[in-house]
């Protein structure tokens, strides 16, 4: 047992501790629920570009969903473990702490390195999706929905529905429409009168250009909060230590 003026020197240091660590707690129980914000808005707005890669890369926004409940959950018991002033419950969520660290740091690193793979698996899924359009499977769907909110048409320009299937009986695409004006399927089925209708761009380059800085800012808000972990381990590892050595217990 600690002598009474060592522990009423103690104590005001476990109680800044207590404060700084309930901060932090909050903090990253606010980042979970920005995870959970992006992983939302990313199946909303980005679904079409996910399926347009494969049927499995769906699930990209349930992961960042997913991420961001368990975070809000363990923020919460950072919080209720901070005001118990139990060792083991802040050790259990230093050790979460330091799992998020590194699975944000993977995902960071990976982010850059893979980026090019990335592109090069796009570049296939889209094309393959363009010379199989029938106007009517979800990667039809999704090249649809590319070229209406990206404003462009077929791979590089429209040209490229001219090597399709497709286009031998139907045209150009109505989703590559400038206007509904005019824009009739026989008019799309004739190149000169359709070049004047369509988008004049390629949708590759934008697709890339949208994800690319997409991705950008996955993998920095992934290393910003990873190393923002780095602040709550060490803080609940001190408080976890200060009270065990000094048999300090909260009220």
């Amino acid at each position: 047992m600690s002598p009474p003026s060592r522990r009423l020197q103690t104590k005001p240091v476990i109680t800044c501790l207590k404060t700084f660590l309930i901060s932090y707690s909050l903090i990253f129980w606010f980042t979970g629920v920005i995870l959970l914000a992006v992983g939302v808005w990313g199946k909303v707005s980005l679904e079409a570009y996910f399926s347009l890669i494969s049927e499995d890369s769906t699930n990209a926004p349930y992961v960042l969903i997913g991420t961001g409940a368990i975070i809000v959950v363990f923020g919460l018991f950072g919080c209720f473990a901070t005001c118990r002033g139990s060792p083991w419950m802040l050790k259990l969520y230093a050790m979460f702490l330091t799992l998020v660290f590194l699975a944000e740091l993977i995902a960071g690193v990976s982010g850059f390195i893979f980026r090019h793979e990335i592109k090069d698996k796009i570049s296939k899924a889209y094309e393959g999706a363009v010379q199989t359009y029938d106007g009517k499977d979800n990667k039809s769907k999704a090249v649809d929905a590319l070229q209406k909110k990206l404003h462009c048409c077929g791979m590089t320009n429209s040209s490229d529905w001219g090597k399709t299937e497709y286009s031998k009986f139907h045209g150009i695409p109505m989703s590559c429409c400038k206007s509904s004006d005019n824009c009739t399927e026989e008019n799309l089925r004739d190149p000169g009168k359709a070049s004047t209708l369509v988008f004049p761009q390629g949708c590759f380059s934008l697709v890339t250009s949208v994800l690319e800085s997409n991705l950008g800012i996955i993998a920095g808000v992934s290393f910003g909060i990873a190393f923002f972990q780095v602040i709550g381990i060490f803080l609940a590892c001190c408080l976890s230590r200060y009270i065990t050595n000094n048999q300090y217990e909260m009220v």
